[in-house]
């Protein structure tokens, strides 16, 4: 079975569920407004611009997991997932992903952002398998630390390596989508690469290497 792999945030929702998480927590009043708020803005652009630190990122993006009851974190990332992100699915992504499930291909979504805030997203499209960077949680609670790799950049690779062996599948015939340049490194191992609405950086080196380039925005999913 051919593997159609898809990033998240940006490519299947129109926003990045990672930054918009940080938003949701200070709107709420979870967090310290004139602290978190900025950080989580200087984060998001050092992402944009290839220069995260991805650590020092984690650390900060884990904490307010780590502060809170689970039943509690539960109860905020339903409200999240209602109020922020149904809004931000795409009908067009809806589609390529109907399109590659008739086709009889696995679907999968490999991301940066943590599998606190993407599982529930992944499972509104109705996909399966999902690779994200994991939490690490301890007699059921979150520490704030991450468990194994972070699923970002490189790191996406050497994750997606480990999934391919541990069910005994192969990268061959596969496709990726994603829209931005810190995919670089899975784009370029996959036979079927696609540029979703790419950032400069990424449409830049989709045209030299004439990769298709495509946009799942517009009409949004009622």
């Amino acid at each position: 079975m051919t593997l159609a792999i898809f990033d998240l945030d940006n490519t299947l929702i129109a926003d990045d569920s990672d930054y918009l998480w940080g938003k949701f927590l200070v709107d709420r009043g979870i967090v310290d407004r004139l602290v978190y708020d900025k950080i989580n803005a200087k984060f998001y652009e050092d992402y944009q611009n290839g220069t995260l630190d991805m650590m020092a990122f984690l650390r900060f993006a884990l904490a307010p997991l780590a502060a809170h009851p689970i039943e509690q974190l539960h109860n905020w990332r339903q409200d999240f997932i209602n109020t922020i992100i149904k809004p931000l699915l795409l009908d067009k992504a809806k589609a390529l992903i109907e399109k590659h499930r008739a086709q009889g291909d696995t679907l999968l979504v490999i991301t940066a952002t943590n599998s606190f805030i993407t599982a529930p997203i992944v499972a509104l499209y109705g996909i399966e398998h999902l690779i994200a960077t994991t939490p690490e949680m301890i007699d059921g609670k979150y520490t704030g630390n991450v468990n194994g790799v972070p699923c970002f950049q490189e790191g996406k690779v050497t994750r997606l390596n480990e999934w391919l062996t541990l069910n005994n599948k192969r990268l061959e015939g596969s496709y990726f989508y994603s829209d931005s340049h810190n995919d670089l490194p899975l784009l370029k191992l996959v036979d079927f690469p696609f540029a979703v609405d790419p950032d400069e950086k990424l449409r830049d080196f989709a045209v030299t290497q004439k990769w298709e380039i495509i946009s799942l925005r517009g009409n949004r999913k009622s």
